[in-house]
């Protein structure tokens, strides 16, 4: 009995692979054909001569009456994302498969949108693009960089596959840049074309590990720091300046500092025991756009700690030692009043001082 389960088992396990094995190859030997959304699609069943008879499935599943067969032809009206598919042909009447289709619906590209900036300058710039609407379909892109009537070298980038980095030629040039992008898929293709000088592009990163502190015994004041971006190759020789706003957080008011050549500053208008949210920007000091802002961090400026609570009712007597009350959970009582030295001396004398008065009465 063991045996027959087995065997039983393994020609499952074979009928299953080989019907996984089966549909790999249906997708490797399956031809791709694309279609423009919103049109009528002809698809032929191999090379059938018109007169064969033809039945039709997609995804396995018997095509719906409604579309049109023509022979060996299976008509789609007005097809949308949905009809996206394997269809597969069968030759009657035996049913042998003679064809397989992967239809793919979608549309042309449009233009693409392309931006180009320098966060590395002078060492080269980077140029990215997107379409604005999607296409379904797969789409590439082709990139050109002109200068002086020259093609530079176009590197893609490893990490964004809509991004190229392009090598300035030289420094200081006049000349413009010229970058046409073209985006290309099965149904079509659109190109956008850029132009810019040197000058314009330029933008660095914003500013790094940004920190704001608090000067002791200064409640209106804010020490804040920040590095030069690391993206920027020369801080040396090419300086950059910077942009510096300020605000209690429960106010929308910004305050600005503008600072040259300097990675730190004091604010000495804060409000004392407000909470603030400082950001920072950075440019070349010549030539370029500002960054964007830093990421925000948050100060309180310096708060005198308070003064401990001490009691007036106490007596202090020298020489003696005191001990710190222990806090109770009671509610406290009413204290009787300090007796000192010399009201005890008058109580133990005030006998003898009574008895005297009325001896010199008599």
């Amino acid at each position: 009995i063991a045996r027959v389960i087995h065997t039983h088992h393994f020609n499952a396990v074979c009928e299953s692979g080989l019907r996984y094995s089966e549909r790999r190859s249906f997708l490797y030997f399956a031809r791709n054909q694309y279609e423009r959304r919103g049109s009528d699609v002809t698809m032929q069943c191999g090379s059938l001569e018109s007169d064969a008879s033809v039945s039709w499935k997609v995804n396995g599943t018997d095509i719906e009456a409604q579309h049109q067969l023509n022979g060996p032809k299976l008509i789609l009206t007005q097809v949308d994302l949905d009809h996206n598919g394997l269809y597969s042909c069968f030759q009657n009447p035996h049913g042998e498969r003679r064809d397989t289709i992967f239809l793919h619906i979608g549309i042309p590209p449009q233009e693409p949108k392309v931006t180009c900036r320098s966060n590395t300058y002078p060492k080269g710039f980077y140029c990215s693009w997107h379409l604005t609407h999607p296409t379904y379909i797969p789409s590439s892109f082709e990139v050109d960089v002109q200068h002086n009537q020259h093609s530079l070298y176009v590197q893609k980038d490893p990490v964004h596959k809509n991004r190229c980095h392009v090598q300035f030629p030289e420094v200081f040039s006049s000349s413009p840049y010229k970058v046409n992008v073209t985006a290309v898929n099965a149904l079509g293709k659109a190109s956008a074309t850029l132009s810019f000088e040197e000058s314009a592009i330029v933008k660095p990163d914003p500013p790094e590990r940004v920190t704001a502190s608090p000067i002791r015994l200064n409640p209106r004041r804010l020490e804040v720091s920040w590095h030069s971006p690391a993206t920027w190759p020369d801080i040396d020789t090419f300086p950059l300046k910077y942009f510096l706003r300020y605000r209690p957080l429960i106010h929308d008011k910004w305050q600005h500092v503008e600072l040259l050549d300097s990675t730190s500053h004091t604010i000495t208008d804060a409000y004392a025991g407000k909470e603030y949210i400082i950001q920072i920007a950075a440019k070349d000091t010549e030539i370029g756009t500002w960054s964007d802002w830093s990421v925000a961090v948050h100060a309180t400026p310096w708060i005198e700690d308070p003064l401990p609570i001490t009691t007036t009712t106490e007596v202090d007597f020298p020489n003696e030692t005191k001990t710190s009350p222990i806090p109770s959970s009671k509610a406290p009582q009413k204290a009787e009043p300090p007796v000192g030295r010399a009201a005890r001396v008058v109580t133990f004398f005030s006998p003898l001082l009574l008895g005297m008065m009325l001896l010199f009465m008599w």
